[in-house]
């Protein structure tokens, strides 16, 4: 059995960060394992409460686990101030960690703030050099390259900028522009576009977690990164279309749709 490690803050109700992460590592016949970044009091309708792991409590949990069950991949969420970063950047090239999906999360779907900003400097200097791939959505993007987002060609251009101190792949996922969901790979000088219709559901709680687990666990199986992110949006437009409809704002997904 493979197995992938999350990096990630807990979702109390159970639709974002370590919790959609495992749930979707289920989906795959992956074995999960977790490291926790923060505790937050969240639901569909917005973030109440942060409460952070201390620096040297995510270095034992990633000792913990490096020595005794190494990862195939891993993926990395909510990483909200500069010491955690550094202390994770410093475990991964310790114990030579690869395959690894970073999601750069900043904001929460109920738009909750997850991320000090004295963090940014040190994510894009020392722990996204060393992602196989980085999926921020367009708000994210915008952080990471400085450039206004509002079309499919700026995308393109705010690819180019952040591969300016980055060297691995760009997903810039497109589910916040107006006119399509389609999400643009960048690597190497090469731009693919993979197209998405709008799906008619506001229930997308969770969405960038559930992706970036699902990237990773296919990874992990051996695939490439274009095919990994071909079967990671299969799922998860799958997840999205089955329609649950749970609580009072933006609900999450149904991770199990796959399994019958």
């Amino acid at each position: 059995m493979k197995k992938v490690l999350t990096i990630a803050g807990s979702d109390s109700s159970g639709g974002a960060g370590i919790q959609a992460d495992l749930k979707t590592m289920t989906s795959h016949k992956i074995y999960g394992m977790s490291v926790i970044t923060a505790l937050t009091a969240q639901n569909t309708t917005g973030v109440y409460g942060v409460f952070e792991s201390t620096p040297e409590f995510v270095a034992q949990q990633m000792d913990a686990v490096f020595t005794d069950i190494y990862p195939d991949a891993i993926k990395i969420g909510m990483v909200s101030n500069k010491e955690i970063i550094s202390v994770i950047a410093d475990k991964l090239i310790e114990y030579n960690a690869e395959r690894i999906v970073l999601d750069p999360v900043m904001v929460a779907t109920s738009g909750g703030k997850l991320f000090k900003d004295d963090a940014i400097e040190m994510l894009i200097n020392k722990l996204i050099p060393l992602a196989t791939l980085i999926t921020p959505n367009i708000q994210e993007a915008q952080v990471l390259s400085g450039l206004e987002i509002d079309s499919k060609e700026d995308m393109q251009r705010a690819a180019v900028k952040i591969s300016e101190n980055y060297s691995g792949y760009i997903l810039i996922k497109g589910g916040h522009l107006t006119s399509s969901s389609d999400d643009l790979l960048y690597a190497n000088g090469e731009f693919i576009w993979y197209e998405q219709e709008k799906l008619n559901n506001p229930n997308t709680h969770g969405t960038g977690c559930t992706l970036s687990s699902a990237i990773a666990c296919n990874l992990a199986e051996g695939n490439d990164v274009k095919t990994s992110i071909l079967n990671a949006k299969e799922y998860i437009t799958g997840a999205i279309s089955s329609g649950i409809n749970l609580g009072k704002g933006r609900g999450p997904l149904n991770h199990f749709w796959n399994l019958g």
